[in-house]
């Protein structure tokens, strides 16, 4: 099973900004814990403060893997342009979020994202990744 997570702004500074949000640990770190424990699966990675390389890679992706873990960041409650890139392709993407979305500003209440995915896992801090790929194992 082929399946590559997809990051959006803000990500690559996991471990560095609002710890008391997002926790310690990079995710750079916690992708290789999720390669070491999911060794079945061929996991790619791909972080981008841009949305318009978002969506060329979710565009590139989406019809030759088997699916899509995305977290967009803050562009879940902006981009229809992403929403537009996930509805479009083949692969099946779930929508994960470090923090609990609904605990949060107002603003963040709203995924674009979410009517176009399969599902989406939020408030579980970095274990939300694992459970998507859980999924993607016992559904494919």
């Amino acid at each position: 099973m082929k399946l590559i997570i997809i990051n959006g702004p803000n990500l690559n500074l996991l471990g560095i900004r609002e710890k008391e949000v997002y926790g310690n640990q990079s995710f750079e770190d916690y992708l290789e814990v999720l390669k070491k424990k999911y060794t079945e699966v061929s996991l790619e990675y791909y972080q981008s403060n841009v949305e318009g390389e978002l969506i060329n890679e979710i565009q590139e992706k989406g019809f030759i893997y088997d699916g899509i873990i995305i977290n967009a960041g803050a562009y879940t409650h902006t981009s229809i342009a992403i929403a537009d890139a996930i509805k479009a392709i083949k692969a099946p993407c779930i929508e994960v979020h470090i923090s609990n979305i609904f605990a949060r500003e107002d603003y963040r209440h709203v995924s674009y994202l979410g009517k176009n995915c399969v599902g989406s896992i939020s408030g579980f801090g970095l274990k939300s990744y694992d459970l998507a790929i859980d999924f993607f194992l016992k559904q494919i």
